[in-house]
């Protein structure tokens, strides 16, 4: 990997834009009521990459410039991402969050869903103020994707049988569908043709599935401070992801009970986490599912083909890339 990471490299190409979404969202994080900006603060600038509005820009500066509406635009996409956060985290009783403790252990789980759902209003004003009906149709229908999603894992949580095509369905709701709105509003905000936009949006739905399969895989193998969150955080909570499916297809009997009793029975016992990474590197799981998203990765990179070549395709480009390369 060069020196720079591609995050901190687009970030530095967008400069003032991002520095402008930047402006928008602290503005519009004032009340009257003095909790939501202490905790709506704490989770956004807690060191997120702000990867998804980067998108947004990006998208839009590869087709003609970012304007004002997409500065809008891409300061909606964070607040909807952080709303889904601070949901997550109380659902999920998470511990920690981009390196922090989560918000919902500082001010409770009542304050962070109603912080949450402040964040998703604002997010709504934004979209209306770009003043295009189209773009509010992408990211409210994205917002609904994104919750269903949710329910989705949660209603699967301690499904040992989860299927592939299943999880699949799953993370395509809860993490590429804003990933996918992001870049496709970002390249409606510049009044690109359809198929351009929908070039974007393939682009931004791919890298999603990629990143979220990066993230299941680091969960079994990578440091706090790369995920931002404890390692086992998913076994811990029953969270049926995609090494744990590849690992139960290949196994044998007796690890297919063992992901049955742990990961169904919500039975775990000390030294299961040390076991179940055993068996992820028998039967290569890990590096499987970093097979999986260089599939999504590539498909990413080639959804570009006939975007205008500028740095910003080439920083798009990069960024998909760093998805898998981050790992490393």
């Amino acid at each position: 990997m060069n020196a720079i990471s591609a995050p901190d490299a687009l970030a530095a190409l967008l400069g003032a834009d991002l520095a402008a979404v930047d402006a928008v969202i602290h503005a519009r994080l004032t009340s009257k009521a003095g909790l939501i900006p202490d905790l709506a603060a704490y989770l956004i600038d807690a060191g997120g990459k702000r990867v998804r509005p980067m998108i947004t820009l990006a998208a839009a500066h590869a087709l003609g410039g970012a304007g004002d509406p997409a500065r809008k635009l891409a300061a909606a996409v964070e607040f909807i991402h952080t709303a889904t956060l601070l949901h997550d985290d109380v659902v999920d009783e998470s511990a920690l969050r981009r390196g922090r403790t989560s918000a919902h252990r500082v001010w409770g789980r009542s304050a962070s869903v109603l912080v949450g759902d402040f964040l998703f209003a604002r997010a709504f004003n934004l979209m209306v103020e770009a003043d295009d009906l189209a773009v509010l149709d992408v990211l409210a229908r994205a917002s609904s994707v994104i919750a269903e999603g949710e329910v989705l894992q949660l209603s699967s949580a301690n499904d040992a049988d989860t299927s592939l095509d299943h999880y699949m369905q799953i993370i395509s709701a809860k993490t590429a569908a804003l990933f996918a709105a992001a870049a496709r509003v970002g390249a409606m905000s510049v009044n690109a043709t359809p198929a351009m936009a929908q070039a974007f949006e393939t682009y931004g739905h791919n890298v999603g599935l990629a990143f979220q399969l990066v993230d299941d895989a680091l969960d079994y193998g990578g440091a706090s401070a790369v995920m931002g969150k404890n390692a086992g955080d998913d076994f811990r909570e029953g969270k049926i992801t995609l090494p744990v499916i590849l690992a139960r297809e290949t196994g044998d009997a007796e690890e297919r009970a063992f992901w049955r009793r742990v990961m169904g029975g919500g039975v775990q016992e000390a030294g299961d986490f040390d076991r179940a990474l055993s068996i992820l590197r028998r039967r290569n799981a890990i590096t499987r599912t970093l097979d999986f998203a260089r599939v999504y990765v590539k498909a990413a990179r080639d959804a570009l083909a006939d975007a205008p070549d500028t740095a910003w395709r080439t920083a798009l480009i990069d960024l998909a890339d760093f998805v898998v390369d981050r790992v490393h």
